[in-house]
Order: C-alpha cells, then sequence, then structure tokens
C-alpha cells in the first residue's frame, strides 16, 4: 500500500465515491468499525456492514420523517418559520406532483410520492456536507428506489385494471394483429426503460455535480502558481451553489416521473 505522501491530490479526493476504503468506515470522527464487528457476529446470510452512505441514508430517513412529523403537529392556522416552509413544500408536491399527474384519485400515494421526495432531497443535500458522502451518488441507492417504483407501476395497474388487463393495455386496442407482434416487446422494454431512467438519471446526475467539483479543487490544489489557484477554487463555489439547486430539482424530477408512470398505471386512457 502506497504511503498518504506519495498519493496525488486527485486520487484521495476521488476515494470520497469509494466505499470499501478504510475512509469509508469513519463518520466526522466517528469509528465505524466496532459497530461493524458486532454485525458481522450476528448469523445472516447478507451483509449488514455500516459505512458512512450508510448513515447519511439513515440521517436523510430521519429528517423526512421528523420535519413532516413536525410540520403535521403545528396547531394554529397560520404556520410559521420551518413549518410554514416544510408545509409549503408538502403542498407543492401534493399539488403539482400527485394531483396534476395523477387526479384526485393519486392522494392516497401522495405518503409514498412525498416520502420519496423528501427522502431523496435530503440524501442529496446531506451529500454536500464536506466530508459527508451522496448516497444518491450511488447506482445501488438509486436503483433500489427505481425498483420499488417499478413494482408499484405494476401492482396499482394489475389491480386497477386486473392481471391480464394490464398486459394486455400495454399496446393500444384497435391495431391489426401483425402490428401486435412488434408493439408488446417494444411497450415492454419500454416499461423497463422506466425505472430505468430514474435510477441512471438521478445517479448520474449527482455523481456529474461531485465529480467536476473535485476536480476543480484538485485543479486548484495542484496549480503551481498562485494566481492561478483561485481560477478552479472559484468555479468549484460556484458549482458548489449550483449543485444545491441540482439537489431540489433531481428530487422534483424523480417524484413528478414516479407520479406519471403510476398515473398511466391508474389512468390507461391517457
Amino acid at each position: 500500500m502506497s504511503h498518504p505522501e506519495s498519493v496525488s491530490p486527485m486520487t484521495q479526493m476521488f476515494e470520497e465515491f469509494d466505499l470499501t476504503t478504510e475512509h469509508a468506515q469513519h463518520f466526522f470522527g466517528i469509528d465505524l468499525r466496532p459497530l461493524n464487528k458486532l454485525l458481522a457476529q450476528l448469523p445472516l446470510p447478507f451483509d449488514i456492514s455500516v459505512n458512512k452512505a450508510v448513515v447519511v441514508l439513515w440521517l436523510a430517513a430521519l429528517l423526512s420523517f421528523g420535519l413532516i412529523f413536525y410540520a403535521g403537529r403545528g396547531r394554529g392556522l397560520v404556520a410559521k418559520g420551518l413549518r410554514n416552509a416544510i408545509e409549503a413544500l408538502f403542498q407543492f408536491v401534493k399539488t403539482d406532483i400527485v394531483e396534476d399527474n395523477m387526479g384526485h384519485e393519486g392522494r392516497k400515494w401522495l405518503p409514498f410520492i412525498g416520502g420519496l421526495f423528501f427522502f431523496i432531497l435530503f440524501s442529496n443535500l446531506l451529500g454536500l456536507i464536506p466530508g459527508s458522502f451522496s448516497p444518491t451518488s450511488n447506482i445501488n441507492v438509486t436503483a433500489t428506489l427505481a425498483i420499488l417504483v417499478f413494482f408499484s407501476i405494476i401492482i396499482q395497474g394489475m389491480i386497477k385494471q386486473g392481471g391480464f388487463g394490464f398486459w394486455k393495455n400495454l399496446a393500444p386496442s384497435g391495431l391489426p394483429a401483425w402490428l401486435y407482434i412488434i408493439m408488446y416487446p417494444l411497450e415492454f422494454v419500454s416499461l423497463l426503460a422506466k425505472p430505468f431512467s430514474l435510477a441512471v438519471r438521478l445517479f448520474a446526475n449527482l455523481l456529474a455535480g461531485h465529480i467536476v467539483i473535485l476536480s476543480l479543487l484538485s485543479l486548484g490544489i495542484l496549480a503551481g502558481s498562485w494566481l492561478v489557484k483561485p481560477v478552479p477554487v472559484f468555479a468549484a463555489t460556484v458549482m458548489y451553489g449550483f449543485e444545491i439547486f441540482v439537489a431540489f430539482i433531481q428530487a422534483y424530477i424523480f417524484a413528478i416521473l414516479t407520479a406519471l408512470y403510476i398515473g398511466t398505471a391508474i389512468h390507461p386512457e391517457h
């Protein structure tokens, strides 16, 4: 193993994305290895070891539940401060994402879609804290969320249209019989492409933003002249501010596409 002094700044920074290193076993100075040793003693057929990405997922889930619970427990007709901001976000999800794409029948899906929105949002934002980790820049996390959405589409479609009707309605009716030989495989691939696009879009956007920021910071460190160093550092700062916007927009895109896909299963005629 090479010594830290022999490793370039670029290499050290990109180790942030590697969850198999010793670095991933620490979270803001907290050593997670003792906890993993205890978990390794459990007679389980799968690995449940904890790294900093898992800790951020826990924090994102706690923040999502805690802040929504806090807003819901408020008293009085007019919310103020943090409660007002959370209620405004939740109202945005309810009106502009769920009802606009699923109709009033989609209100029962509000907890699921709202939970996805806030969970992804807090995961994105927590990942921007220096020394933290963005779980949504890991394809395993985004793929798991996308698979949940995929099965939600199928289950809701089969409940609403019937087991046979859901698969029958993948292709529009009234077409020549020979055309269905082409349409059904294409529509099935299109169905599979929905969770794939959800997973890759979220993962790629978050990962790309972090890579750009780390690359710019590395260039600032490697720059030989002190007159040049501020340029990539300033660019990284601007990019960091843009990533805050991306954190919100990617949570919105994931939630609105989920509502749209499930809404299509509820209302196949549209």
